[in-house]
């Protein structure tokens, strides 16, 4: 096989593509609704028995099911690759934003980040399939709580990590480069408790909730640090009850961003060591680490420059980048596997109004995928290092 049969044969289908694509966009699937969560992921595995060939299994949950599509091949350990179904955009968005496709461009909810990415990692396994029938084991999981964190897909993508040679994410490039690191991301919860007080009577008598917060929020901000690219951010906040009283309590939800697990670890230390500075006064510090940083480690960059070879032989320009957003394949790095991130869609926007892809661009980024998949070397035959 040849990386070109593979671009052939997905621009060939690059209708269907862009027919599948639409399909997935008009099947609103907020993280929140189950039902159209789990109308998405009947319709996803339905045309994923087809074209791969796999084993098709919907992971039940009554918050939203996953999908999971096993192929078997010679290899003896599966190429992982990631996606999500679920979007940020609530039920209603399509009717004030439909699907629309004008030239190479197109638009819809969740289009972008990533049912586009879903479309592709679909035609990568066909592809394979078609050419190169019973070589390659590829595991899809598709989750349907990526935007609210993979609380309940977490473990399930942590196994199957565990037993793959490598893992692929199909979230979207940035600008088509692909993505070889990315910040872990935390949440922290601060309560201060004070004690109430007439503000006008005896405010001597109160221990002011607000002002402890403000130290702390002042505190939390200077941990900032542009060199070690850890970033703090309290972006709500909330207190007291009314102007006349000095505030009894306060609250303030801090996103913590870090490139290395020794920072995340320091930071941790310090939001939850806070301490009160006067007596009367008490910090409670609940919540940490959703995702764990992904690293670009010597293994990360060995399977980035697999990918560039490949994509060279379709006669493509690949670069990576570094991002402050982080995804499941935060986990994937975390249990030691190399992951290569960012192999879905080109376009733009996510999260945004604008957002939009590139459909021109979708048979080869899955040809892209189909390569690197194809590239990889199994345990027997000079594997890519595990950490």
């Amino acid at each position: 096989m040849t990386i070109n049969d593979v671009r052939v044969l997905l621009v060939a289908h690059a209708g269907e593509m862009r027919a599948d694509l639409r399909r997935l966009v008009e099947l609103e699937s907020p993280s929140d609704d189950p039902d159209g969560l789990r109308r998405c992921a009947e319709v996803i595995a339905e045309r994923a028995r087809a074209p791969t060939g796999g084993r098709v299994h919907v992971i039940e949950h009554a918050q939203g099911p996953h999908v999971d599509i096993v192929v078997a091949g010679a290899d003896r350990r599966p190429v992982l690759i990631l996606g999500h179904f679920d979007t940020v955009w609530p039920v209603g968005t399509l009717a004030a934003r439909p699907c629309t496709e004008v030239g190479s461009t197109a638009r819809g909810p969740g289009v972008f980040d990533m049912k586009a990415g879903i479309v592709q990692g679909l035609w990568a396994m066909h592809a394979l399939g078609r050419i190169q029938p019973g070589q390659h084991a590829v595991r899809m999981l598709l989750n349907s709580d990526e935007e609210t964190q993979s609380r309940r897909s977490r473990p399930i993508i942590e196994a199957a990590a565990r037993e793959a040679r490598a893992a692929l994410v199909l979230e979207p490039s940035l600008d088509g480069a692909l993505k070889t690191a990315r910040k872990g991301v935390a949440r922290f919860d601060i309560a201060v408790r004070g004690r109430a007080a007439h503000a006008g009577v005896e405010p001597e008598a109160g221990r002011s909730a607000i002002a402890e917060m403000a130290r702390v929020v002042t505190f939390l901000h200077g941990l900032t640090d542009a060199r070690t690219g850890t970033t703090l951010n309290v972006g709500l906040i909330s207190g007291g009850t009314r102007p006349n009283v000095v505030a009894a309590e306060a609250h303030a939800v801090v996103d913590v961003r870090v490139k290395t697990p020794a920072e995340a670890g320091r930071v941790t230390t310090l939001v939850r060591g806070l301490q009160p500075t006067q007596e009367g006064i008490e910090i409670a510090v609940s919540g940490g680490f959703a995702r764990p940083p992904m690293e670009r480690t010597p293994q990360i960059g060995a399977l980035f420059v697999l990918a560039q070879r490949v994509a060279a032989e379709m006669g493509l320009e690949l670069s990576e980048a570094a991002t402050g957003g982080a995804s499941d394949g935060n986990f994937c790095a975390a249990v030691g596997i190399p992951v290569l991130d960012g192999l879905g869609a080109v376009g733009g926007g996510a999260h945004a109004v604008e957002e939009h892809v590139v459909t021109d661009a979708m048979p080869l980024r899955a040809a892209l995928g189909a390569g690197v998949i194809a590239a990889i070397p199994t345990d027997g035959d000079h594997p890519l290092p595990r950490r």
